[in-house]
Formats: structure tokens, C-alpha cells, sequence
């Protein structure tokens, strides 16, 4: 609606609009009576009463807009038949004032303060009549005292982003500064949501059957080698599902997909232009990131990834979110203020006694997730995700800030970590903890889990690095990780989801790289090679980097195999990183973050180069899943096995000692309406020449069936028992640094 100039015929107006909003609305006649009608004084409505069932009607003119008290339980902005209502809770501020844009405007053409009975408790709510969702922007600016030592840093200058915003301005394109000039501020704009789900019905695949593919929706299709259409985008993504369907991966994780600014910390290294591309550091936790989005959806944002969503689950692929709970871009003392440190900063931040930010994210500042205020905001968030996009899991990035009270302590029982495990909405929803934060909080095998959370197991990539290249004294510890980390997750506490295995993530080396280079080569950060982790437990097999040895080149090959089929054959939920199946290469580089380049970007010219490896993970990935005695405890198998049983060289022998390197573990069971047993079982060789393993008995009419040998060439349909050697009997002689993998039949 227009604004309001003649005081004279504001009440003849207000009757107007009385008479049509009962009707329906606005009508498109009544433009002379709009402009008739003057801004910043109450309408004459103590002749009328509201009566049951008449709409809402407007009650005071603020800035020359026709305005009444909003929803005050639906937060952000709500679009209705007549209006907008404009919600916002502060528990310090004094007063609240909205401010309207003319799209990409840097300043407002509304400013409508609260007036004080708008204020309820500690939220202000506006129902602001007339505006069409499309013709504005909208953000807030808030008084209160300023007390730094306090935490209180009202400001009633800033212009401040709505945190319940569906959709953040001035992002649109990668790369660009935010449209209206280097001192732009963060504007909301109105999602219209009107996406139809049809009969979606979750997949609640259980999460001990998912083998997890991390990805980064940029970085995925970005390459020219990818072939799609809109590369870097979720319709990018969308159009290779085919190829995760073959892969045979049953969920993907993405890197962050909420609203950042890759702008943020942006620099030149080399003559390379760098960015903040991972995405870890969240301007707004409900809206997606529009650069990631192939055509301009403006009051629609969003449709391209739920089309996207839509279409991964109709091919039986669930979708789980990274998502940044533990600190926001807003940074330190330094950082900017444009949401919530303008809002409430002593509530939502964990400050020190002197008002200054903890930094256990080791990104300025962390959230004080366990205050009543910043934990119901966590729970909309989640619920939003999982109710308008229909999200099937969250990985919370450095999940135990989330376990840390106002001072930065530890909590037995973290009152947000309870209430995430035991809400309704989220009942169903896989809940994985990334459960250390960088201040040295540590809780992996002990992370609050309420019978709900998992784990990122990093104590499984580390063991099993270490196992798998070879080190000495670790073969115990390998089998206690490939059999669960029973030491760690007491499955009849923790079920058998607890652990969710990875070798690789997106933070370290590739798994190529993993076996192609000692020493991390981070020098393009333009951090002297400082960064990144200094323990990655990489071995570069002789050479480091790139190599035209053909062994070298076999034994990474060997090395790569050995990796996964070890992921495939552990008990847990597995998860590896996208581009492990062709080989991807990052060069060297284990802390890519900032990197928007061919370091990043999968080099699908490796698929067809790497063929026999993308076939090999295919395979491994269709044997996980015919044999679910490996990912889970079954009905005890008929021939009296256990169901976990460890043959270290010879049957039954489950000692270690310092030198041994040959380990192997045999899974039993059947389901309940089988008769068959399944037995699957996994010998690994991690010394640097053959071993003869002696494998277990079977019943009177089962033979072992070679599935897999990671020295042998893999090809489908190949015949692997015909080119193992079997020494005498049921002895197997397994190849140097190689894993066999074989099936009772």
C-alpha cells in the first residue's frame, strides 16, 4: 500500500478500507482514497468494535501505512491475505523500528516503529497492510542500552537482518560483491512457500543401512568435466542423480547450503582469487544459499533445492544438512553486527566476563546454544528444514559447542542437545555430531546422546589411516574400530548407529591423496602452509605427489581399494567423500576451504581414467548392502557362529601383539525369516609382503567364495577366486598391503 498525504480524509479512508477488507481486501479503485490518507497518527476506530468472525482490521497509520498488532507466533515475516506481519523477539531492546527497501535500495522508504502495545513480553509484532511481497526489502533497527563490558551493544543505527528470514538480498551471484555497493547491508525479502510435496513420504531409511556421500553443491558439477547443464548449482546436482542412483549411494550430506557470503575474508593469493567457499560460517540459518541456485527466484527462494530434495528421494537418496550451530559470521569484536548482536548479543553469544566473544569454534565467536532464547531458535530452525524442505538429518559442525553452558563449560546434560533428541518434529530425523569443537573439546565415544545422536567417529579415521599404511601396535585397535568401536559405543546403550564410520571427509585429504602425499601442501591459502591438519597419517607410497611409476601408481590404486572395502565391511553407517571413487585429487592441499578452483572442483575426466575404482566402489557398496550382517547384528546364525569373531592368521585367534599386521573378522547371522546363514569374512594384510591367513570352517554343504582381492584387477563379472592363491586348503595367501573379503555359500 502507498503512503498516506491528506490528514482531511483519513477517516473517510479508514472507513474505506473497513468496508473493503471485509470484503476481501484492497480494491484496485481505491488508489485516490490511499493517497487521501495521511501517515503517523492513529485511525478513528472507537466506533467499532471487532466482532467474532470479521477480519482483521487496520488499526493505526504508522509512516502513512495501515497497521495493527501481527502474529506474534509466527516468527519473521508472514505473508497474508491483506498484508505482511513482521515479528521479532529482543529480551534487551527498548524499542524495535522496521524498515522497508525498494529491492537492492540502500535506504528504507518505510521506517514503522513498534508502537509500545505491539510489544508483547519480549517480541514485537506488525501487521503492515498492502505490501506486495515483490516490491520490497525489509529489515530492523533496535534501541536499548550500549554497555560493551555487559555484552549490551543496542545500536539504534544498525540495520539488522530478521534471523527468521527465508531468504537473505544481495547474495545472488558467487563472487560478486552484494548488490548496492561494498557497505551493503544484509536485507530479508518475503518467500512466498507454495511448493507442493504431493504424497512425499519420508524414507526413514535406517541409519545403520545409509552409506553417506558427503558433497559440496558447488564444487560437484563446477568443473567443465561435469556435463550438466547449470554447473555449481542444485540444479547442477540434480541433473547427476542418475549417477549417485548407479553409484549406489543411499544418502548424500551437504556442506553448508544455508544463506553465507563467500565475500567474507575474500583475498588474492598468487593471482588467485580466494574465497569463503566451504561455507562455514552462517548469515542466516533459515534461508537457503541463492548463489547456489541456477535462475533467479526472487520471493520464490528455495523451489530449486526442493526440487532437487524432491527428486534425490523419489530415487530412494535421503538428504542431510551440514549445518553451523556453534558460531555465526559475525565474527569477534571485530566482526560485523548485522543480526544478532544488534538483536540480543549477551543472550546468543557465550561472551567472557568482560563482554568479549569465547572462540571455541575458532571462528570468533560461539553461540550460547543452551539459552532458552538461542535453543528455541535452534529447534525452529531444525523443524523448518525438516517440515518445508523435508531434510532427513543434520551433521552439526563442532557439535560440542552445543554441549558448552553461558561461561564456555562442558554440561553433563545439555539442555539442547535433550531437547533436538527428544522433539516431535524431529523425531526421525538422523541427528550426527561432529563431537569436538577447536578448543580442545573432545567427545567422541562419550558425546550426550539421549539414545538419539551419532557420531562422526574420528577416532575411526585416525586408527584406521594408521592401520591401514602399515603402522605397528595398531592391529587391536583396528578391530575393535572395523567391529563398531564397541570399546566406544556400548551397543546395547548406543545401538548400532552410534558410530558413523569415514576414512575421508571434506576436511583433510582426499583418499587419493591420502596415499599420494606425506606432508600437506596448503601453500595457495596464502598461509605459509600453516593450516590444516598436521596428523593426517598419509603416506605417499615412494613418491610424493604425482608420479609416472606404474608400481607406485598399482600400489595407491591397492591402497585406495583397501581403504574402502575396509569402510564397506565396518560395522557402523559409512560416509566418504564425493570424487574418492574416481580418485579426485586436491594436490596435496588437506584445508581446501577458501579454494573456488580446480582444487576443489571434482575432475570428472577422472571417472573414465579411474574407471576399475568407481567400479570397485560400486561393487563394494552392492555388497554392503546384499549382506546386512555386516552393517548390523541379525538373528544368530544356525551353525552356532558368533556374530562377531576375529581369526587373526589362523581360526578363533583373536590376539595381537606389536608386529601384527594380518587381522581378520568374520560376521554370522540370518534374518529372522531365513533359514540361510550369512557369513562374510575380512582379512587384511597391511604388511609389505604376502601372508597366508587359514580361514575358519564352514558347515557341511558352505564353501568360501572369493568376493573381492584388492591386488587382483577388479572387474565386473571377473572371476577374483581364480587369480587368489590358496596355499593349502582353506589357506589363503594374501598378497602384500591388500584386503580379501570372502561369502559363505
Amino acid at each position: 500500500m502507498g503512503k498516506i498525504k491528506d490528514l482531511s480524509d483519513r477517516i473517510r479512508s479508514a472507513r474505506i478500507w473497513e468496508r473493503n477488507m471485509g470484503k476481501g481486501g484492497m480494491q484496485s479503485g481505491d488508489s485516490e482514497d490511499r493517497k487521501n490518507m495521511q501517515g503517523g497518527c492513529e485511525m478513528d476506530h472507537t466506533q467499532h468494535r471487532p466482532q467474532r468472525g470479521e477480519k482483521l482490521q487496520p488499526l493505526d497509520i504508522i509512516d502513512g501505512f495501515q497497521v495493527r498488532p501481527g502474529f506474534y507466533s509466527r516468527d519473521g515475516a508472514t505473508a497474508a491475505y491483506n498484508g505482511v506481519s513482521f515479528t521479532i523477539h529482543s529480551i534487551g531492546a527498548t524499542s524495535c523500528t522496521l524498515l522497508l527497501f525498494h529491492p537492492q535500495e540502500k535506504e528504507p522508504y518505510a521506517r514503522l516503529k513498534f508502537p509500545e502495545n505491539y510489544h508483547i513480553g519480549n517480541t514485537y509484532s506488525m501487521l503492515v497492510y498492502g505490501l506486495k511481497i515483490e516490491e520490497f526489502e525489509y529489515a530492523f533497527q533496535m534501541d536499548g542500552p550500549y554497555d560493551k563490558e555487559k555484552g549490551l551493544l543496542f545500536d539504534k543505527e544498525n540495520v539488522l537482518l530478521d534471523p527468521y528470514a527465508r531468504a537473505v538480498t544481495g547474495q545472488r551471484q558467487w563472487g560478486e560483491r552484494p548488490e548496492g555497493g561494498g557497505d551493503f547491508v544484509y536485507h530479508a525479502r518475503v518467500v512466498e512457500n507454495n511448493f507442493d510435496w504431493g504424497k512425499m513420504k519420508q524414507l526413514e531409511t535406517p541409519l545403520e543401512d545409509l552409506v553417506i556421500y558427503e558433497m559440496h553443491v558447488r564444487g560437484f558439477t563446477k568443473d567443465e568435466s561435469s556435463g550438466v547443464d547449470a554447473k555449481g548449482t542444485y540444479e547442477g546436482l540434480r541433473q547427476k542423480i542418475p549417477y549417485l542412483k548407479d553409484l549406489g549411494v543411499n544418502a548424500v550430506e551437504l556442506m553448508p547450503i544455508f544463506e553465507f557470503d563467500e565475500m567474507e575474508s575474500a583475498r588474492v593469493v598468487n593471482d588467485v582469487q580466494l574465497y569463503n567457499y566451504w561455507g562455514y560460517n552462517t548469515v542466516c540459518f533459515f534461508a537457503p544459499n541463492t548463489s547456489y541456485s541456477s535462475v533467479v527466484e526472487h520471493n520464490h527462494e528455495g523451489d530449486e533445492l526442493k526440487q532437487l530434495i524432491y527428486e534425490l528421494k523419489e530415487n530412494g537418496i535421503e538428504v542431510i544438512l551440514d549445518v553451523v550451530f556453534n558460531h555465526t559470521a559475525e565474527g569477534d569484536d571485530t566482526g560485523p553486527c548485522f543480526s544478532f548482536k544488534g538483536i540480543d548479543n549477551n543472550v546468543y553469544y557465550i561472551l567472557t566476563p568482560d563482554g568479549h566473544y569465547y572462540n571455541f569454534s575458532g571462528c570468533g565467536n560461539a553461540l550460547n546454544g543452551n539459552h532458552p532464547m538461542t535453543r528455541r531458535f535452534i529447534i525452529d530452525c531444525l523443524r523448518y528444514w525438516v517440515t518445508e524442505y523435508r531434510v532427513d538429518g543434520f551433521r552439526f559442525d563442532l557439535a560440542s559447542i552445543l554441549a558448552r553452558d553461558k561461561n564456555g563449560e562442558p554440561m553433563a546434560e545439555p539442555p539442547i542437545l535433550e531437547a533436538i533428541a527428544y522433539d516431535c518434529i524431529l523425531g526421525k530425523v538422523k541427528l550426527i555430531a561432529e563431537a569436538w569443537d577447536a578448543a580442545g573439546l573432545y567427545q567422541v565415544g562419550r558425546f550426550p546422546a539421549y539414545s538419539r545422536w551419532s557420531e562422526w567417529n574420528g577416532r575411526y579415521r585416525d586408527d584406521m589411516r594408521r592401520f591401514l599404511k602399515g603402522d605397528e601396535g595398531m592391529a587391536a585397535t583396528a578391530l575393535s574400530r572395523i567391529t563398531g568401536s564397541r570399546d566406544m559405543y556400548d551397543p546395547a546403550v548406543r545401538g548400532e548407529s552410534a558410530s558413523v564410520n569415514f576414512i575421508t571427509c571434506h576436511d583433510g585429504f582426499t583418499l587419493y591423496d591420502l596415499y599420494s602425499y606425506n606432508v600437506k601442501h596448503n601453500e595457495g591459502n596464502g598461509w605459509n602452509n600453516t593450516d590444516g591438519d598436521n596428523n593426517g597419517h598419509s603416506w605417499n607410497c615412494g613418491v610424493e605427489g604425482e608420479t609416472d611409476d606404474p608400481e607406485i601408481e598399482a600400489l595407491r590404486r591397492r591402497m585406495v581399494k583397501n581403504a574402502f572395502a575396509t569402510l564397506m565391511c565396518s560395522r557402523g553407517p559409512a560416509m566418504f567423500y564425493a570424487g574418492d571413487e574416481f580418485c579426485n585429487t586436491q594436490f596435496g592441499n588437506n584445508n581446501a576451504y577458501c579454494q573456488d578452483n580446480k582444487i576443489s572442483w571434482l575432475d570428472w575426466t577422472r571417472l573414465e581414467e579411474y574407471q576399475e575404482i568407481y567400479q570397485f566402489f560400486r561393487y563394494m557398496i552392492k555388497f554392503r548392502k546384499e549382506h546386512g550382517v555386516i552393517r548390523k547384528s541379525m538373528k544368530s546364525a544356525s551353525c552356532g557362529y558368533p556374530k562377531i569373531s576375529i581369526h587373526n592368521g589362523y581360526p578363533w585367534n583373536g590376539s595381537t601383539d606389536y608386529n601384527t599386521r594380518l587381522i581378520g573378522v568374520m560376521y554370522a547371522g540370518r534374518n529372522a525369516e531365513d533359514t540361510k546363514d550369512d557369513i562374510v569374512f575380512y582379512g587384511m594384510n597391511a604388511y609389505w609382503k604376502p601372508l597366508d591367513m587359514q580361514l575358519p570352517g564352514l558347515p557341511e554343504g558352505m564353501g568360501w567364495k572369493v568376493c573381492v582381492n584388492t591386488f587382483v584387477e577388479y572387474k565386473d563379472g571377473k572371476d577374483i577366486g581364480a587369480e587368489t592363491e590358496f596355499t593349502f586348503g582353506a589357506k589363503i595367501r594374501i598378497p602384500p598391503r591388500s584386503v580379501v573379503v570372502l561369502a559363505a555359500e
